[in-house]
């Protein structure tokens, strides 16, 4: 059985860890914050002082990292991944960082004949603790055949993209549409409630229909009981836009409406609502539009 290191253990990197420990595979892991790793330890897991000496002795590695130079920093960094790095060694990135980054780093440990995949996630928070995250990669199939039973112990769904950075592509991908969808669904239930009608009966109306998605799936029950806690927080939310707008220049692609829904969650991040969920975006619409979607106030009933 492959043994397998997992550096990174926030909101999403602790589940996630904590899955592959559940599906039996000796675990060790490391964190900047001791808490988390201490958790998992009392749980089965192994500690380990930095990502060299978790490279060192794993088969297959993890990170799940805030943002591009966090990434790069633990992988390339002093006492980072590479330095522990030895030949078949399979390192893959739950992050969600530049596709640019992402194939730096796997041509840097290709000299050290270790394989780098970009394999970033969707799904959230629940996804993470149910092992039912979709996850897309990027890198050589056969170093993604080898590890795809630690994948499948924390997703439902893994896709083959491409070569290096590819994952990272899908991802930001999947983000332009999950802020369409965030944007999109506060629009409409602050639409509904500034009309007069109850945005609760709208939601059920519809959602059957051609609007059918997991955002109006999931989040409108939370709003409507009043809870706007992560989940995926709105500064994360941003910072993956920022990829996507970065990347999309790189390629001088015109991506108009991911353009301004960027600009709703910076507005989201200015007014001081960055660690809420990406799904608060909408009060951001209700103070522009003067209503919120939990009054009684004004509704034709």
């Amino acid at each position: 059985m492959l043994k397998v290191g997992y550096i990174g253990l926030g909101l999403m990197g602790k589940s996630m860890a904590r899955n592959i420990l559940k599906a039996g595979f000796p675990l060790v892991v490391h964190n900047r914050s001791r808490t988390a790793m201490e958790e998992l330890v009392a749980e089965g897991a192994t500690a380990a002082e930095s990502p060299k000496e978790v490279a060192a002795q794993v088969d297959v590695i993890f990170t799940n990292l805030p943002d591009s130079p966090d990434v790069e920093k633990v992988v390339l960094g002093e006492k980072g991944i590479i330095e522990g790095a030895h030949h078949g060694l399979v390192y893959a990135d739950n992050s969600t960082i530049k596709p640019a980054s992402a194939r730096m780093i796997a041509e840097a440990l290709k000299a050290k004949k270790a394989f780098a995949l970009d394999a970033p996630v969707s799904g959230g928070d629940i996804g993470a603790r149910n092992g039912t995250l979709t996850i897309m990669v990027g890198g050589d199939a056969s170093a993604l055949e080898r590890i795809m039973p630690v994948l499948l112990a924390m997703g439902k769904t893994v896709t083959h993209v491409g070569e290096a950075g590819a994952g990272q592509v899908a991802k930001a991908a999947n983000q332009i549409m999950v802020a369409a969808q965030m944007v999109a669904m506060g629009e409409l239930l602050v639409f509904a409630k500034k009309a007069g009608v109850d945005p609760r009966k709208v939601v059920d109306a519809i959602k059957g229909g051609a609007a059918q998605c997991w955002t109006l799936d999931v989040k409108p029950s939370r709003l409507f009981e009043g809870n706007r806690s992560p989940g995926f927080k709105a500064r994360m939310q941003l910072k993956d836009l920022r990829i996507v707008m970065e990347t999309a220049q790189e390629y001088n692609v015109p991506i108009p409406s991911a353009a301004k829904n960027t600009e709703f969650f910076q507005r989201m991040i200015d007014a001081g609502m960055g660690e809420l969920d990406n799904s608060a975006v909408v009060g951001v619409i209700e103070e522009a539009a003067g209503v919120d979607i939990l009054s009684e106030a004004d509704l034709n009933l």
